[in-house]
């Protein structure tokens, strides 16, 4: 490739051939999904703008990037996260046409795209002895519920629990059980000792056939079935809150660990993040913790200060 011969899709596309042959290696299975997601946008972009399936890279402005940006946000219906991940995607492309000089002029210098903070949704701990108390005379109801319980209990994703065999949960250092996995999104390890609700879940399905036959912990159902049976357990328990499976690592990193003191280094290593960044947003909505700390610090130094 040279000179005005860099054409966008064609360059995007030999990119994303290179990342998956290192998926495993330098980068999780998501980003190789991430950039294909991009890829796509971006094609159908070109198509819808111009009426093309490839441009010029020298073609691509800032008016392109804002014209794109829109695009995503209108047409796509695309969130603000969602948008600038895209956008920021298409960005590698051009970096790499910065660093090998066929471009001059970065487009992006002008975009000033920003990731909002999302507010967690995540249930309380009145919330989750609700659910953990509600008897469902439907076997898939209970059972979701049970698998929902656990990663609330275990903070995996639904990728990772759909993926757990049994013979990834063995004795810790501490001669207690734990989960020993790597998580698939981002292939980094996770070591969580099991909280006793979590084992006592584990035994409830130690005979179901599903366990038994395919080495797995919990039945754990597709993850659309997963999400349906959830709103449906939501009302039936009186949550008003849009249920998700995902809501269930969200409730481990606040209600279960920190909210009760686990440091936050120890959440960030038993979620697999591969920055404490990632935890860090979790820390931010636990107003409640900071007061009942507070409170505590108010106590022991009631009189101390007194004059």
């Amino acid at each position: 490739m040279g000179g005005l011969n860099v054409y966008t899709y064609e360059l995007f596309k030999e990119h994303n051939s290179k990342v998956a042959s290192l998926v495993g290696k330098d980068f999780a299975p998501a980003t190789h999904k991430r950039y294909e997601t991009s890829l796509r946008h971006t094609q159908a972009f070109l198509k819808f703008r111009f009426g093309v399936i490839d441009i010029n890279i020298e073609k691509i402005d800032n008016a392109f990037i804002t014209a794109f940006d829109y695009y995503l946000r209108t047409t796509n219906k695309c969130n603000n996260n969602s948008t600038i991940k895209y956008i920021k995607n298409l960005g590698k492309i051009i970096r790499i046409c910065l660093s090998n000089g066929w471009i001059i002029k970065n487009p992006f210098v002008n975009y000033k795209g920003k990731i909002k903070t999302v507010n967690r949704v995540y249930l309380t701990e009145e919330e989750i002895q609700r659910m953990a108390n509600k008897c469902f005379d439907i076997d898939r109801l209970s059972q979701v519920r049970d698998v929902f319980l656990f990663c609330c209990f275990t903070g995996l994703a639904y990728v990772d629990i759909k993926k757990l065999k049994i013979s990834e949960i063995t004795k810790g250092i501490d001669g207690g059980l734990w989960i020993f996995t790597n998580r698939q999104k981002t292939d980094t390890r996770s070591a969580i000792p099991l909280l006793p609700a979590a084992t006592q879940l584990i035994k409830k399905y130690s005979n179901h056939p599903l366990c038994i036959n395919k080495d797995m912990p919990l039945p754990v159902p597709s993850n659309q079935k997963m999400n349906g049976y959830l709103k449906e357990i939501a009302a039936m328990c009186g949550i008003d809150k849009l249920l998700t499976s995902h809501i269930a690592r969200h409730t481990f990193a606040t209600t279960i660990t920190l909210s009760n003191g686990v440091p936050i280094e120890t959440v960030s290593k038993m979620l697999g993040h591969s920055s404490i960044k990632q935890t860090q947003h979790y820390a931010k909505i636990l107003d409640l913790k900071v007061s009942a700390d507070m409170l505590l610090l108010k106590q022991k130094l009631e009189h101390r200060y007194e004059q």
